[in-house]
């Protein structure tokens, strides 16, 4: 051998290592084995900040929960609605905010009704927010990611309800049709209802 040949294949074989080494050793596979799937991302739902505005959007959805004894309202914007009449993803920026409220009880615990047939409010006992922003969501496998959505769990006095489970959010609305852009409401948004 040369002593040029030697030197190229000591730069290769240098480079190769340096490489090598600048990788974890958790995240090198063996020649030949199937990659990984990504690490599961804890969501924490700290890109949501409370939407002080939130009730000056559009009431769009009023939803009795027998199952919680709840009373909720939906809200938001009017691009959100104009988009979704046209059957178009929501815009980036949407905010969607979900107001649960406990619902008044008789004396044997069950949910009052009003001359309609719907729950009473009472007091509001917390909120739950979608919010849409580009780019967001690539830090998600695929079997969770809910396109450019992100969630947060506040509590009544708007605070971030740190214990709330945000995984069980992306879980469930998962499973929707993307073309209802991940949002379980999509079609009254529409002005139609399931």
């Amino acid at each position: 051998m040369t002593l040029s040949r030697n030197i190229t294949i000591a730069l290769i074989a240098g480079a190769a290592a340096l490489a090598a080494a600048s990788v974890p050793a958790s995240a090198q596979a063996p020649a030949g084995a199937p990659a990984q799937a990504p690490a599961q991302v804890k969501p924490t739902g700290e890109k949501i900040a409370f939407p002080e505005n939130y009730a000056q959007g559009e009431l769009y959805a009023t939803v009795d929960r027998a199952d919680n004894k709840q009373y909720r309202e939906l809200y938001i914007s009017k691009a959100a609605v104009d988009a979704a009449k046209r059957g178009e993803p929501l815009p980036h920026g949407t905010v969607i905010t979900l107001v649960q409220y406990a619902a008044q009880l008789d004396p044997q615990g069950n949910p009052v009704k009003d001359a309609n047939g719907r729950f009473i409010k009472t007091n509001i006992v917390a909120y739950t927010v979608m919010e849409k922003r580009a780019g967001w969501g690539a830090e998600y496998p695929d079997n969770m990611r809910n396109g450019e959505w992100e969630y947060q769990a506040f509590r009544a006095d708007r605070t971030p309800n740190t214990s709330a489970n945000l995984t069980a959010c992306f879980n469930c609305h998962k499973p929707l049709d993307p073309k209802q852009d991940f949002v379980f409401t999509y079609d009254r948004l529409k002005g139609t209802t399931r």
